[in-house]
């Protein structure tokens, strides 16, 4: 009996970063915002860059909260669905092929979403993490914080609860 020689890591790494890139850029909302995924294994990072039409209050200036919700449910829910599709790449039950022609999964519907506004956005780049504290096939919650300068020193954070999709619609 033969053993299946392992893929190159590069290859590995290319298709998962291709996988995650097509599921972002299935949602135009989040090319709107400009919100980007920084992926290192299976933990993402997102960014939020910095622009003008982000400004709510331009005597502060600080990130409109609209903004700072957005970007903060966007993490929740792209980690959410990221570390649902990321057990199934590894496991070899989803073709990623099929993610980056466009066959995207349907994503969390939100229940809910509480933010917590602690400071104003400063106008800079914002990063945001999202922890999954539970996630089973009908329902999810999750928790995320967002920072600018300090990953200490949150600006905003948030909890959520998801409505899974049905994994063979």
């Amino acid at each position: 009996m033969s053993r299946k020689r392992p893929e190159p890591v590069q290859v590995v790494k290319q298709r998962r970063d291709a996988a995650l890139n097509a599921l972002v850029h299935g949602v135009p909302y989040i090319q709107f915002l400009g919100i980007e995924f920084d992926r290192r294994g299976d933990e993402l990072t997102a960014v939020l860059p910095f622009d003008e039409k982000l400004i709510g209050n331009p005597l502060l200036p600080a990130i409109h909260g609209g903004v700072t919700a957005a970007f903060l449910e966007v993490t929740a829910v792209i980690g959410l669905s990221w570390a649902v599709l990321w057990e199934e790449l590894e496991r070899g039950e989803l073709d990623p092929d099929q993610l980056i022609t466009g066959h995207l999964p349907r994503l969390p519907k939100t229940i809910d979403f509480t933010v917590d506004y602690l400071r104003s956005g400063l106008p800079r780049d914002a990063y945001a993490r999202a922890k999954v504290n539970r996630s089973g096939r009908r329902y999810a919650s999750v928790h995320v914080e967002a920072w600018q300068d300090n990953r200490n020193r949150a600006f905003a954070q948030a909890t959520g609860h998801f409505l899974m999709p049905r994994r063979n619609e």
